[in-house]
């Protein structure tokens, strides 16, 4: 007999601004996410160096919203004015509607337009943002990002 483990309904999901308590769990999120969804991608960074930019940099400005499910960080977004610099979820949370919640936040929160950064490579990403409204504005070579790998600007305009 095999046991299922029963999974949150997404709607159980809150989404909420993150807290320093928040950081460890949202820097494994973003670095499980990042390794799944990019795989053929170079951080540039270690975990380490990554889980401590998050904790010290990044959470203090007030800027990351966390996606929690019975106590555990699922997802994250940081939007900075404008500009919604990160969006990752767990990858066996995605596809469950909890990027389209955090869309929908950032589009309530930066109601004149939002802008965005994703890798060419990242064609999930693609489909998802113009799902949402965003076209691509901008094609770079990658050499203005510390992966130097090519990316995609997208915009949202209501």
């Amino acid at each position: 007999m095999t046991a299922t483990a029963v999974v949150p309904d997404p709607a159980d999901v809150t989404l909420r601004r993150a807290d320093a308590a928040d950081a460890d769990a949202v820097a494994e999120v973003y670095l499980r996410s990042f390794d799944s969804a990019l795989p053929t991608v170079v951080r540039p960074h270690s975990d380490d160096e990554v889980r401590a930019y998050l904790r010290d940099v990044v959470v203090p400005r007030g800027t990351t919203w966390v996606a929690e499910a019975e106590g555990v960080i699922v997802g994250l977004m940081v939007l900075d004015g404008e500009e919604m610099a990160q969006l990752y979820l767990d990858p066996d949370w995605r596809g469950r509607g909890i990027g389209d919640r955090f869309v929908a936040l950032a589009k309530e929160r930066s109601p004149r337009g939002l802008s965005l950064w994703t890798f060419q490579v990242n064609k999930p990403a693609h489909r998802f943002y113009e799902r949402h409204g965003f076209r691509a504005v901008e094609h770079t070579d990658g050499s203005r990002n510390e992966e130097r790998e090519p990316d995609i600007r997208y915009e949202w305009r209501p």
